[in-house]
């Protein structure tokens, strides 16, 4: 007799919690993948390489042909260039890559930015280069995928990419600037979404600015 598999009904969402993973052997350095796509804010992964680099993390780089055509537009910064903020650069055409497999351990993946295109293929699991079998290794081995997807107005179709790549046990952290800090330039804008996106994997960065309460208030005139 078949039996039939209790599906989640309409309204419910099936959660894939992520568990404690070692992300290095004895010994070994700290790993993060670092995956750039190519929607706008490549200098989010530009960032978090060089903040993570500063932090003693090994990085290993995958970025797509469409974030360095982003790149050229929005920085000063060859795709050789970004490449060799990384400790490992991989080509996203190699799916045989170290990265491809759960028996290479790391802390988890950051995918900064995350165009929707990048963030459908994860959430159906469409491992058709090496930046999406990366986010499906890190999810299937219950490692912490945070992916800044990068997209506004939304669709349905977003909303629901992004509910199944939760429902999975990644994090959507769509890069929100927190205005409480009061930025007075882009970089710090930056500085601080990357360095909460790095919070989410352990890796600290010094003087992030952080909400310790409500200010006394001016006095007005």
């Amino acid at each position: 007799m078949i039996q039939r598999l209790a599906l989640p009904t309409s309204g419910e969402v099936a959660r894939c919690p992520v568990r404690p993973y070692p992300a290095r052997m004895p010994g070994g350095p700290s790993r993060l993948v670092v995956g750039i796509s190519g929607a706008t804010g490549v200098v989010y992964g530009v960032r978090a390489l060089e903040l993570a680099r500063a932090a003693g993390v090994e990085t290993h780089l995958v970025m797509t042909q469409a974030a360095a055509l982003t790149a050229t537009q929005e920085t000063d910064l060859s795709a050789g260039d970004i490449a060799a903020l990384a400790d490992v650069s991989h080509k996203v055409s190699n799916v045989g890559a170290s990265i491809a497999s759960g028996s290479f351990p790391t802390e988890g993946m950051l995918i900064a930015p995350c165009s929707s295109r990048t963030l459908a293929a994860v959430a159906h699991g469409l491992s058709d280069n090496l930046l999406t079998r990366s986010a499906e290794v890190t999810l299937k081995e219950r490692r912490r995928l945070v992916v800044l997807f990068r997209e506004t107005p939304l669709t349905l179709a977003h909303l629901r990419a992004m509910e199944a790549v939760t429902s999975m046990g990644g994090i959507v952290m769509p890069p929100v600037p927190a205005l409480y800090t009061r930025p007075s330039s882009v970089e710090e804008v930056v500085d601080f979404i990357v360095g909460r996106a790095l919070d989410l994997f352990g890796i600290e960065v010094p003087d992030l600015p952080r909400w310790n309460g409500l200010r006394p208030r001016r006095a007005l005139a």
